[in-house]
């Protein structure tokens, strides 16, 4: 395994001038295991399956190669403006736009604003998708599995599996979640519309047996790289937990003098379910009325950016949720 304090310019192959400012730009001095474990193989045009935990550094990991891979054949033979070459698939939205922003910083870069990124994960009419892509082309997809699948499916005007004839690289990000939220058929047909000749990089935080047979089926020969180190960003250090043990009637107002007493400006609230979110939303705006109060929960798709922004933005708010918020 590769030392963790290896540089960037030490790679081998070299990355080229463009990529390396914008890491440089990013603060990223040295790689993490995964990166440089994982970014010569992708770029020596080899299938990799990586097992790497949240928080290693693994969106460089695939982001890196894939724009390395795309400026190699850039110099030989330019991409269309409807022509994709990389495709990554990702289980949530949320993933998915997380991906897609530390893209942008890449293709920010004079030398690397030829390519065209577009997302495409749901949240809107599939005909809004299919109006950009036509409009504005695209050069990396960065996709939930649903929405990908829905393109792919439709037939006349878009004809995406035409477009990915010269893919150099799909990634599927998470796979382990991808396939623990039932996303298994979807990723198999997805499969069936990309050429054979492509790089695949598969990311996984475990190997379970369907992500393995996920590899048999995707991946040809892949690489098996497995950092097993502790994710150096799995907690904030400043995240402060407190518990407490109370009767079950008593909990509201156990909430409402925590929040007073410690004086807190930002605080998540988990419930068990969608209906307890929205019933304590409407009664807490009540009571905590010096904080904003915000609901966020599994049947509000269209909504959740928004929520989300709003809460980041706000200088003092509740956000009451569910398990939603961990994807």
């Amino acid at each position: 395994m590769p030392r963790p304090s290896a540089k960037w310019g030490d790679l081998s192959p070299s990355l080229s001038a463009p990529v390396l400012e914008v890491i440089e730009g990013l603060g990223f001095d040295k790689m993490t295991p995964v990166q440089a474990a994982t970014i010569p193989l992708l770029m020596s045009y080899k299938d990799v399956a990586a097992e790497a935990v949240t928080g290693s550094g693994k969106t460089l990991a695939f982001l890196v190669p894939l724009l390395e891979l795309l400026l190699k054949r850039k110099r030989s033979e330019a991409w269309k403006k409807h022509e994709i070459g990389a495709v990554i698939v990702s289980p949530t939205r949320e993933l998915a736009t997380q991906i897609h922003d530390v893209l942008s910083e890449f293709l920010s870069h004079e030398e690397l604003a030829c390519f065209r990124q577009k997302m495409v994960i749901g949240g809107n009419a599939v005909e809004d998708d299919v109006v950009a892509i036509l409009k504005d082309g695209a050069n990396i997809l960065v996709a939930t599995p649903g929405r990908l699948q829905d393109l792919f499916d439709r037939k006349g005007d878009l004809n995406l599996a035409a477009k990915v004839k010269s893919l150099e690289l799909l990634v599927l990000d998470e796979a382990d979640r991808l396939l623990d939220m039932g996303f298994e058929a979807t990723i198999n047909t997805i499969l069936t519309y990309l050429p054979r000749q492509r790089r695949t990089g598969l990311f996984s935080a475990t190997q379970t047996k369907e992500v393995k047979d996920l590899m048999r089926a995707g991946l040809r020969n892949p690489v098996l790289v497995s950092v097993r180190e502790k994710a150096a960003t799995s907690t904030p250090k400043l995240l402060q937990n407190y518990y407490a043990i109370i009767e079950p009637e008593q909990k509201l107002v156990a909430l409402l003098e925590f929040i007073r007493a410690k004086n807190v400006k930002k605080a998540m609230v988990f419930f068990p379910t969608c209906a307890c979110v929205e019933y304590w939303s409407v009664a807490l705006a009540e009571l905590v009325s010096s904080m904003q109060v915000l609901a966020l929960h599994g049947k509000m798709k269209s909504q959740r950016f928004r929520i989300l922004k709003s809460f980041r933005e706000a200088d003092s708010a509740l956000l009451l949720c569910t398990d939603v918020l961990a994807r």
